[in-house]
Protein backbone atom coordinates (compact mmCIF):
# COMPACT_ATOMS: atom_id res chain seq x y z
CA UNK A 1 0.00 0.00 0.00
CA UNK A 2 1.44 3.43 -0.57
CA UNK A 3 0.43 5.85 2.17
CA UNK A 4 0.58 8.82 -0.49
CA UNK A 5 -1.97 7.78 -3.10
CA UNK A 6 -3.95 6.17 -0.28
CA UNK A 7 -4.66 9.76 1.49
CA UNK A 8 -5.25 11.17 -2.21
CA UNK A 9 -7.72 8.69 -2.80
CA UNK A 10 -9.60 8.83 0.81
CA UNK A 11 -9.43 12.85 -0.45
CA UNK A 12 -11.38 12.56 -4.13
CA UNK A 13 -13.63 9.84 -2.03
CA UNK A 14 -15.02 12.65 -0.12
CA UNK A 15 -15.08 15.40 -2.86
CA UNK A 16 -16.95 12.61 -4.85
CA UNK A 17 -19.55 12.85 -2.25
CA UNK A 18 -20.11 16.91 -2.30
CA UNK A 19 -20.37 16.56 -6.39
CA UNK A 20 -20.08 14.16 -9.46
CA UNK A 21 -19.12 17.48 -11.60
CA UNK A 22 -16.08 15.92 -13.85
CA UNK A 23 -13.81 18.45 -15.04
CA UNK A 24 -11.55 18.68 -18.36
CA UNK A 25 -9.11 21.44 -17.02
CA UNK A 26 -7.55 22.31 -13.87
CA UNK A 27 -6.46 25.33 -13.36
CA UNK A 28 -4.34 26.40 -10.66
CA UNK A 29 -4.17 30.29 -9.39
CA UNK A 30 -1.39 32.48 -8.65
CA UNK A 31 -1.00 35.47 -6.20
CA UNK A 32 -3.95 38.40 -6.95
CA UNK A 33 -5.38 36.18 -10.02
CA UNK A 34 -8.10 34.56 -7.80
CA UNK A 35 -10.86 36.49 -8.26
CA UNK A 36 -10.55 35.02 -11.99
CA UNK A 37 -12.75 32.11 -10.30
CA UNK A 38 -15.63 34.67 -9.63
CA UNK A 39 -16.42 35.26 -13.22
CA UNK A 40 -16.69 32.13 -14.54
CA UNK A 41 -20.23 29.80 -14.56
CA UNK A 42 -20.06 28.23 -11.23
CA UNK A 43 -21.81 25.15 -10.40
CA UNK A 44 -19.94 24.01 -6.84
CA UNK A 45 -17.42 25.19 -4.70
CA UNK A 46 -15.42 23.11 -2.13
CA UNK A 47 -13.83 24.89 0.73
CA UNK A 48 -10.22 23.09 1.44
CA UNK A 49 -11.87 23.07 5.35
CA UNK A 50 -14.52 20.40 4.01
CA UNK A 51 -12.30 17.69 2.57
CA UNK A 52 -10.56 16.05 5.61
CA UNK A 53 -6.78 15.18 5.42
CA UNK A 54 -6.56 18.46 2.47
CA UNK A 55 -3.52 20.59 3.04
CA UNK A 56 -4.92 24.43 3.84
CA UNK A 57 -3.66 27.54 2.10
CA UNK A 58 -2.42 29.88 4.47
CA UNK A 59 -0.88 33.13 2.54
CA UNK A 60 -2.80 36.35 2.52
CA UNK A 61 -4.70 36.37 -0.81
CA UNK A 62 -5.43 33.23 -1.11
CA UNK A 63 -8.94 31.73 -0.23
CA UNK A 64 -8.36 28.48 0.00
CA UNK A 65 -11.00 26.78 -2.09
CA UNK A 66 -12.22 24.71 -5.26
CA UNK A 67 -14.08 26.56 -7.90
CA UNK A 68 -16.17 23.97 -10.09
CA UNK A 69 -17.84 25.25 -13.30
CA UNK A 70 -17.58 25.99 -16.91
CA UNK A 71 -15.38 28.66 -18.99
CA UNK A 72 -16.77 28.95 -22.51
CA UNK A 73 -18.92 25.73 -22.03
CA UNK A 74 -15.54 24.05 -20.73
CA UNK A 75 -15.90 22.39 -17.25
CA UNK A 76 -12.93 23.38 -15.41
CA UNK A 77 -11.94 22.96 -11.66
CA UNK A 78 -10.31 26.24 -10.37
CA UNK A 79 -7.75 25.88 -7.71
CA UNK A 80 -7.92 29.32 -5.67
CA UNK A 81 -5.34 29.55 -3.62
CA UNK A 82 -2.72 26.83 -3.85
CA UNK A 83 -0.55 25.53 -0.88
CA UNK A 84 3.41 26.09 -0.54
CA UNK A 85 6.16 24.05 0.90
CA UNK A 86 7.03 26.73 2.87
CA UNK A 87 3.93 27.06 5.05
CA UNK A 88 5.29 24.14 6.41
CA UNK A 89 3.33 21.37 4.28
CA UNK A 90 5.47 17.89 3.32
CA UNK A 91 6.41 18.05 -0.24
CA UNK A 92 3.27 14.95 -0.81
CA UNK A 93 0.77 17.32 0.44
CA UNK A 94 1.64 20.36 -1.58
CA UNK A 95 1.09 18.56 -5.05
CA UNK A 96 -1.84 16.27 -3.27
CA UNK A 97 -4.57 19.33 -5.28
CA UNK A 98 -2.47 18.74 -8.33
CA UNK A 99 -3.56 14.76 -7.67
CA UNK A 100 -6.80 15.21 -6.70
CA UNK A 101 -7.92 16.93 -9.86
CA UNK A 102 -6.35 14.48 -12.06
CA UNK A 103 -8.36 11.69 -10.25
CA UNK A 104 -11.50 14.49 -10.55
CA UNK A 105 -10.93 14.03 -14.73
CA UNK A 106 -8.93 16.76 -15.72
CA UNK A 107 -6.71 15.78 -18.41
CA UNK A 108 -4.69 19.43 -18.81
CA UNK A 109 -3.30 21.44 -16.16
CA UNK A 110 -3.51 25.17 -16.46
CA UNK A 111 -0.61 26.31 -13.74
CA UNK A 112 -0.21 30.37 -13.57
CA UNK A 113 1.62 32.04 -10.68
CA UNK A 114 3.49 35.56 -9.52
CA UNK A 115 6.71 35.76 -10.22
CA UNK A 116 9.85 37.92 -9.98
CA UNK A 117 11.91 38.87 -13.04
CA UNK A 118 15.84 37.67 -13.66
CA UNK A 119 15.53 38.28 -17.19
CA UNK A 120 16.49 42.09 -17.61
CA UNK A 121 13.89 42.70 -20.55
CA UNK A 122 11.23 41.81 -18.39
CA UNK A 123 9.50 44.66 -16.54
CA UNK A 124 6.14 44.37 -13.76
CA UNK A 125 3.07 43.48 -15.51
CA UNK A 126 4.57 41.62 -18.33
CA UNK A 127 3.42 37.96 -18.99
CA UNK A 128 5.68 34.87 -19.53
CA UNK A 129 4.63 31.77 -21.37
CA UNK A 130 6.94 29.09 -19.72
CA UNK A 131 8.34 26.54 -21.95
CA UNK A 132 10.43 24.65 -19.58
CA UNK A 133 11.63 24.88 -15.80
CA UNK A 134 14.35 24.58 -12.84
CA UNK A 135 14.08 23.29 -9.76
CA UNK A 136 16.39 24.56 -7.35
CA UNK A 137 16.42 23.38 -3.10
CA UNK A 138 12.47 22.22 -3.41
CA UNK A 139 12.38 18.31 -2.76
CA UNK A 140 11.03 16.59 -5.81
CA UNK A 141 7.40 15.22 -4.83
CA UNK A 142 8.19 11.66 -6.44
CA UNK A 143 10.84 11.46 -3.63
CA UNK A 144 9.57 7.73 -2.13
CA UNK A 145 8.18 4.74 -2.51
CA UNK A 146 6.50 5.21 -6.71
CA UNK A 147 2.65 5.40 -6.84
CA UNK A 148 2.71 2.88 -9.86
CA UNK A 149 -1.69 4.04 -10.09
CA UNK A 150 0.24 7.59 -10.84
CA UNK A 151 2.99 6.22 -13.00
CA UNK A 152 5.93 5.30 -14.07
CA UNK A 153 8.91 5.39 -11.61
CA UNK A 154 11.22 7.26 -13.81
CA UNK A 155 9.46 9.88 -16.03
CA UNK A 156 10.75 11.52 -18.74
CA UNK A 157 10.73 15.58 -18.31
CA UNK A 158 11.73 16.41 -21.65
CA UNK A 159 8.33 18.17 -22.79
CA UNK A 160 6.65 18.65 -19.24
CA UNK A 161 4.94 21.88 -21.27
CA UNK A 162 3.03 20.71 -24.17
CA UNK A 163 3.98 22.64 -27.35
CA UNK A 164 0.25 22.30 -28.79
CA UNK A 165 -1.15 24.02 -25.67
CA UNK A 166 2.18 26.77 -25.84
CA UNK A 167 0.89 27.85 -29.01
CA UNK A 168 -2.52 28.33 -28.41
CA UNK A 169 -1.44 30.77 -25.88
CA UNK A 170 0.59 32.53 -27.96
CA UNK A 171 -1.78 33.02 -31.08
CA UNK A 172 -4.36 33.83 -28.65
CA UNK A 173 -2.40 36.64 -27.17
CA UNK A 174 -1.22 38.02 -30.40
CA UNK A 175 -4.72 38.14 -31.18
CA UNK A 176 -5.70 40.25 -28.06
CA UNK A 177 -2.26 42.00 -28.63
CA UNK A 178 -0.87 41.55 -25.32
CA UNK A 179 2.77 41.05 -25.23
CA UNK A 180 3.84 37.79 -24.03
CA UNK A 181 6.85 36.54 -23.15
CA UNK A 182 8.55 33.33 -23.14
CA UNK A 183 11.26 31.65 -20.99
CA UNK A 184 12.08 29.45 -18.23
CA UNK A 185 10.91 29.42 -14.78
CA UNK A 186 12.85 28.56 -11.90
CA UNK A 187 11.30 27.30 -8.24
CA UNK A 188 12.92 28.11 -5.02
CA UNK A 189 11.44 27.40 -1.75
CA UNK A 190 10.85 30.29 -0.01
CA UNK A 191 9.36 32.29 2.22
CA UNK A 192 12.11 34.66 1.62
CA UNK A 193 13.14 36.43 -1.38
CA UNK A 194 16.54 35.26 -3.30
CA UNK A 195 19.36 37.55 -2.32
CA UNK A 196 20.97 39.31 -5.29
CA UNK A 197 23.63 36.89 -5.72
CA UNK A 198 21.12 33.99 -6.05
CA UNK A 199 19.73 35.96 -8.51
CA UNK A 200 22.80 36.15 -10.20
CA UNK A 201 23.34 32.76 -9.92
CA UNK A 202 19.49 31.83 -11.62
CA UNK A 203 20.52 33.78 -14.04
CA UNK A 204 23.73 32.13 -15.20
CA UNK A 205 21.45 28.91 -15.03
CA UNK A 206 19.35 30.27 -17.66
CA UNK A 207 16.51 31.13 -15.57
CA UNK A 208 14.45 34.31 -16.12
CA UNK A 209 12.01 34.05 -13.73
CA UNK A 210 11.60 32.71 -10.11
CA UNK A 211 8.73 32.19 -8.07
CA UNK A 212 8.08 29.59 -5.48
CA UNK A 213 6.04 27.50 -6.62
CA UNK A 214 4.45 25.74 -10.02
CA UNK A 215 6.94 23.10 -10.48
CA UNK A 216 6.31 20.66 -8.47
CA UNK A 217 2.99 20.52 -9.54
CA UNK A 218 4.15 20.34 -12.81
CA UNK A 219 6.36 17.58 -12.31
CA UNK A 220 3.20 15.34 -10.47
CA UNK A 221 1.20 16.06 -13.30
CA UNK A 222 3.71 14.98 -15.59
CA UNK A 223 3.97 11.75 -13.92
CA UNK A 224 0.33 11.28 -14.35
CA UNK A 225 0.16 12.13 -17.64
CA UNK A 226 -1.48 15.23 -17.85
CA UNK A 227 -1.15 18.51 -20.66
CA UNK A 228 0.69 21.03 -18.78
CA UNK A 229 1.00 24.64 -19.89
CA UNK A 230 1.70 27.73 -17.71
CA UNK A 231 1.68 31.81 -17.59
CA UNK A 232 4.13 33.63 -15.05
CA UNK A 233 3.07 36.72 -14.14
CA UNK A 234 6.24 38.87 -13.79
CA UNK A 235 5.11 41.53 -10.53
CA UNK A 236 8.21 42.73 -9.80
CA UNK A 237 12.39 42.67 -10.72
CA UNK A 238 14.33 40.39 -8.92
CA UNK A 239 16.67 40.84 -5.74
CA UNK A 240 19.25 43.44 -7.10
CA UNK A 241 17.99 44.47 -10.24
CA UNK A 242 16.77 47.94 -8.83
CA UNK A 243 17.70 49.69 -5.24
CA UNK A 244 14.16 49.04 -4.34
CA UNK A 245 13.13 46.07 -1.27
CA UNK A 246 11.18 43.24 -2.05
CA UNK A 247 7.36 42.63 -0.43
CA UNK A 248 4.60 40.50 -0.88
CA UNK A 249 1.95 43.77 -1.09
CA UNK A 250 4.17 44.69 -4.44
CA UNK A 251 3.69 41.40 -5.78
CA UNK A 252 -0.20 41.34 -5.40
CA UNK A 253 -0.87 44.76 -6.61
CA UNK A 254 1.45 44.04 -9.82
CA UNK A 255 -0.65 40.96 -10.34
CA UNK A 256 -4.12 42.70 -9.50
CA UNK A 257 -3.08 45.44 -12.25
CA UNK A 258 -2.41 42.54 -14.49
CA UNK A 259 -5.50 40.79 -13.63
CA UNK A 260 -8.03 41.87 -16.36
CA UNK A 261 -5.41 41.03 -19.26
CA UNK A 262 -4.52 37.69 -17.48
CA UNK A 263 -8.03 36.68 -17.13
CA UNK A 264 -8.85 37.35 -21.14
CA UNK A 265 -5.75 35.77 -22.12
CA UNK A 266 -7.21 32.32 -19.91
CA UNK A 267 -10.58 32.67 -20.93
CA UNK A 268 -9.56 32.30 -24.30
CA UNK A 269 -6.70 29.94 -24.40
CA UNK A 270 -9.35 27.66 -22.38
CA UNK A 271 -11.83 28.00 -25.12
CA UNK A 272 -9.09 27.34 -27.71
CA UNK A 273 -7.68 23.81 -25.84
Amino acid sequence: MNKIYDKVQECYKQVKEMTEFKPQIALVLGSGLGDYAEKIKIETVIDYHEIKGFPVSTVQGHKGRFVLGYVEDIPVMIMEGRVHYYEGYPISDVVLPTRLMKMMGAEVLFLTNASGGINWDFRAGDFMLITDHISCFAPNPLIGPNADEFGVRFPDMTSVYDEDLQAIIRNKAKEQRIDLKEGIYVQLTGPSFESPAEIRMLRTLGADAVGISTVVEAIVANHMGMKICGISCVCNPAAGMNEQPLTHEEVQEASAKAAPLFEQLVTESIAAF
